[in-house]
């Protein structure tokens, strides 16, 4: 057994590069795109990927199979088959990334998070990055079967939110809710990319589109992103996130704990449930 140790929760193509031979890594490739795009990030993934790199389904998978929402997180029975499914032991060290650089990734990581497993980062820069350091890449005909793992998991209530805390916090101003859909869908200057959500959103949010915590496919220096946290998140012990369906709003989820920021929250409904039509209130700038 190996003393594999993660240097923080962002790692680089040169760090994964050096350990992907050890036994106790798993790599995750969690690449998912918007319908509309027509791309699929499992059959992406067959065609190239990090050799090794096993394929993290949250939208097919791993997610709740009795929710009409889009790839709502599974309960933790679901969720440990799955991961048990793809070789997850309890001792496992964890990198994930995307096809975009730091797009779905983050999903991937709130999800094993929230049900318990602490040993995981982030591939900065992702595969563009791997790529870019001109790493090899492994392609598959089909999905192969792997060694079944024992991970069990136990979810972290705490770092998941629903409609109703949401609207709570919201009515008696408890947390900071924190919107990271562009600011055109913000405001409801546009539609929605799903048809049949309303545009806004909701009184008392504020936004932080996530793309400004980017530059060049890498989160910008800490100092930088603490500038844009810390006037919606200081000052608040519950901090909720929430976006289009729950991906992007681990982005932010991530970057606020990467700044040491805690009580941090997904809600995993996000925009497409909070955006239905119904009672849920919803204001346009």
């Amino acid at each position: 057994m190996t003393n594999l140790r993660l240097p923080g929760p962002l790692v680089d193509a040169d760090w994964l590069r050096q350990h992907l031979d050890d036994d106790r890594l798993l790599v995750f490739d969690c690449s998912w795109h918007m319908p509309a795009t027509e791309r699929d990030g499992y059959e992406e993934w067959l065609e190239a990927h990090i050799p090794g790199a096993r394929f993290f389904d949250f939208d097919r998978r791993i997610r709740n199979p009795d929710s009409n929402l889009p790839h709502m997180l599974p309960d933790a029975g679901l969720f440990s088959r799955e991961l048990q499914r793809l070789g997850l032991h309890r001792d496992s060290v964890v990198v994930l990334y995307d096809t975009m650089g730091m797009y779905s990734s983050p999903r991937g990581w709130w999800m094993l998070r929230a049900m318990g497993c602490g040993d995981c980062a982030l591939l900065d820069g992702g595969l563009p990055a791997w790529n870019l350091a001109g790493y090899p890449l492994e392609h598959l005909d089909r999905e192969p079967s792997y060694p079944a793992g024992d991970f069990v998991a136990s979810l972290d209530g705490g770092r998941v939110a629903d409609a109703a805390e949401v609207l709570a916090a919201l009515q008696d101003g408890s947390a900071a809710v924190v919107d990271a859909r562009p600011a055109e869908r913000f405001s409801g200057a546009a539609d929605e990319p799903r048809p049949g959500l309303r545009r806004g959103h909701m009184p008392g949010a504020v936004n932080l589109p996530f793309p400004t915590l980017f530059r060049d496919g890498r989160l910008k220096p800490a100092d930088e992103i603490r500038d844009m946290l810390a006037p919606l998140l200081d000052g608040r012990d519950r901090r909720i996130f929430s976006c289009g369906s729950g991906v992007t709003a681990c982005i932010l989820a991530f970057a606020a704990e990467l700044e040491g920021y805690d009580g941090l929250a997904v809600y995993d409904g996000s925009w497409s449930e909070w955006g239905l039509p119904g009672e849920l209130p919803v204001v346009i700038d």
